[in-house]
């Protein structure tokens, strides 16, 4: 008896101490998540009463031309920058991961771009890439190479984009770097002794070691290309969708219909289809990554 009583004081003074988590996770997370799946089947904008329409909103979105367009230029930009970040931060992970003398500071010089804010990191782009005077277009002139007009141009400005998310890959660097000095040096001696070449330790050791960290990246990598939207707000004059809304991505559209003619309802169906879209890629990379990814010990994450 005095051991249950125990047990119910330690119960009761747990859930008192992860109260207030609860509290706020119900109060700001989950309240508003429920509401919003309400919303979607309203017709609601802010200072109007709601009213029931059922798929109406789900439909609109079927028929919507720049719905469409913002859908397709989102699926385009995860399409050819998720990989291409991914690619380009593990070959600076490689490059960066020797002991050579000053490494530290080239380390510290390729991460520094991930820690420029936002507002400053596109409004400096906007610079590098200015047609006329951009240093990006001067220096290809210095080539022979006449530069294109960049954020201009429709044919540029998504190509425009995934180069400035390439600057700023530092972060994914970073934790790439760290997995790669967890990789017993003992593998390598072992692989060099057998005859293998840097190609064969790279293909045979360095990626299936480091295989969990680019699950991670792959999965966090997808969800933020598909919540793009500061850098494109501030390029396209608050998410105007710039030369023939070539940069008219999911969450400029969203936030034009949410907060430019307040149709609640229809941004919260959006909201959702989003959730929808992202999740089932998130379950579809969960149930692949048994085939690629290789945990220590053998363990697999089902």
């Amino acid at each position: 008896m005095k051991k249950s009583k125990l047990s119910r004081l330690e119960n009761f003074q747990g859930y008192m101490f992860v109260l207030p988590w609860i509290i706020v996770f119900l109060v700001f997370t989950l309240g508003p998540l429920i509401f919003s799946l309400i919303t979607s089947f309203t017709d609601y904008s802010v200072g109007n009463e709601m009213q029931s329409v059922g798929f109406a909103n789900y439909e609109r979105l079927m028929n919507d031309d720049l719905y469409k367009t913002a859908f397709q230029n989102t699926i385009y930009y995860v399409i050819v920058s998720v990989p291409i970040s991914i690619i380009a931060s593990i070959s600076l992970a490689l490059l960066l991961n020797s002991d050579i003398p000053g490494i530290k500071i080239f380390r510290t010089i390729y991460y520094l771009p991930a820690v420029v804010s936002g507002v400053g990191f596109t409004i400096l782009w906007m610079q590098l890439l200015n047609p006329n005077s951009g240093l990006i277009n001067t220096l290809l002139g210095y080539v022979g190479i006449k530069g294109p007009a960049w954020l201009q141009d429709p044919n540029w400005t998504k190509p425009a984009l995934i180069l400035m998310g390439v600057w700023s890959v530092g972060g994914n660097m970073l934790i790439y770097l760290s997995s790669l000095k967890s990789i017993p040096d003992q593998l390598y001696e072992s692989a060099k002794i057998d005859g293998a070449n840097w190609f064969q330790r790279l293909y045979k050791i360095t990626l299936p070691m480091i295989t969990p960290v680019i699950f991670f990246n792959l999965i966090t990598s997808i969800i933020g290309a598909f919540q793009i939207f500061q850098s494109v707000y501030i390029m396209t004059n608050s998410g105007t969708g710039g030369p023939m809304n070539s940069l008219l991505f999911y969450n400029v559209y969203l936030w034009n219909k949410a907060f430019g003619s307040f149709e609640m309802g229809y941004a919260a169906a959006m909201v959702w289809i989003l959730f929808i879209i992202v999740m089932i890629l998130t379950v579809i990379n969960f149930t692949l990554s048994r085939f690629w990814v290789h945990y220590e010990g053998g363990e697999r994450v089902d």
